[in-house]
C-alpha cells in the first residue's frame, strides 16, 4: 500500500508540474528588446531538462511499485548491463549537446555587439543605480574609484577634456531611445551587484574592481524596472531603479536638459584658454 501511495504522489507531481508549465502560470515578462532568442534558449533547455524530470520519475515510480517487498519475492543482482550504461551515456550525451549547442550559439552574439551601438556607463553602490553618458564627443571621460568623494561618486576628473561634456545621472534613472543599440559598460564602488531588466532579458554581474559589459536594443517604449539580481547587503531589496525607453526625439531633448560635467564641476582650465 505504501509503495503505491509513493508511486502515486511521483505520478501527481509530475502531472502537477506538465500542467503549471503548459498553463505557464510562471512565465517570462512580456519581451521588451532584441533577446527574443533567449527565450527560445530557455524553452529548448526546459523541454530536455523536463523529459528528464518526467523519465526519472515515471521510471522511480514503475520501480517502487512494480518492485516492492512481496512474500517469496527474491532481488535479482547483476554486477553490470554494459548495453544500458552505454545507452544512457548516448542519452546524456545527445541532452549535452542539444543543450549546450545553442547556448554557445546566442553567448557569442551576446558578447558582440553591432557597430552602431551608444555607450552607457553604469555605476553601482550600496544601494543605488547610477549613470553617465558620454557628451557630443562620443568618449566617456577618465573616471577612478581612486577620486570617489560624497560629490564626485563617479570618480571622475573634471580636469580632462574628455570628461567636460560627460553627462552623469545619480540615482537614475536610465534613459534610452527605443531601437537603438546600447552597450552598458559598468563598474561597482563597493560590492558584487548584478543589472537585471527581466523585460530586456539582459542580467549581468558588476563586480568591483573591473568593467563589464553587456549590450541590448530596447524595442518598446515605456517603463521598465531594473533591479539588482545579486544579494548585495541589507538593503538589497531596496535597490530598485527605473528604465525609461522613449523615441528618439524625446530622448535628445532629455539627455540635453541633464547639466554636463564642466556645468556640475566648473570648466577646466584648458576649456577656459
Amino acid at each position: 500500500m505504501q509503495a503505491l501511495a509513493v508511486a502515486l504522489t511521483l505520478v501527481a507531481m509530475i502531472v502537477a508540474t506538465i500542467f503549471l508549465t503548459v498553463a505557464k502560470v510562471w512565465w517570462f515578462a512580456p519581451l521588451a528588446s532584441n533577446w527574443g532568442s533567449l527565450d527560445t534558449l530557455i524553452v529548448i533547455t526546459f523541454a530536455v531538462t523536463g523529459l528528464a524530470l518526467v523519465g526519472v520519475n515515471l521510471f522511480i515510480a514503475y520501480s517502487v511499485y512494480y518492485h516492492r517487498a512481496q512474500k517469496d519475492r527474491k532481488a535479482l543482482f547483476f554486477v553490470d548491463n554494459p548495453r544500458l550504461e552505454w545507452g544512457l551515456i548516448a542519452v546524456t550525451t545527445v541532452g549535452i549537446v542539444v543543450l549546450l549547442g545553442p547556448g554557445l550559439y546566442y553567448y557569442a552574439q551576446l558578447i558582440r555587439p553591432p557597430q552602431n551601438h551608444m555607450v552607457v556607463e553604469v555605476l553601482t553602490q550600496q544601494w543605488l543605480w547610477s549613470y553617465r553618458y558620454p557628451g557630443k564627443d562620443g568618449v566617456l571621460g577618465p573616471a577612478s574609484i581612486k577620486r570617489f568623494t560624497p560629490a564626485n561618486q563617479f570618480g571622475l576628473d573634471p580636469q580632462a577634456p574628455a570628461s567636460q561634456d560627460d553627462i552623469p545621472v545619480l540615482g537614475g534613472p536610465l534613459a534610452l531611445p527605443v531601437g537603438q543599440p546600447v552597450l552598458l559598460r559598468m563598474r561597482s564602488n563597493d560590492v558584487i551587484h548584478s543589472f537585471y531588466v527581466p523585460e530586456f532579458r539582459v542580467k549581468w554581474d558588476v563586480v568591483p574592481g573591473m568593467v563589464t559589459e553587456v549590450w541590448f536594443t530596447p524595442t518598446k517604449t515605456g517603463e521598465f524596472q531594473v533591479i539588482c539580481a545579486e544579494l548585495c547587503g541589507v538593503g538589497h531589496y531596496s535597490m530598485v531603479g527605473k528604465v525609461v525607453v522613449m523615441e528618439p526625439d524625446a530622448f535628445q531633448k532629455w539627455l540635453s536638459e541633464r547639466p554636463t560635467v564642466a556645468q556640475i564641476f566648473g570648466p577646466s582650465p584648458k576649456a577656459q584658454r
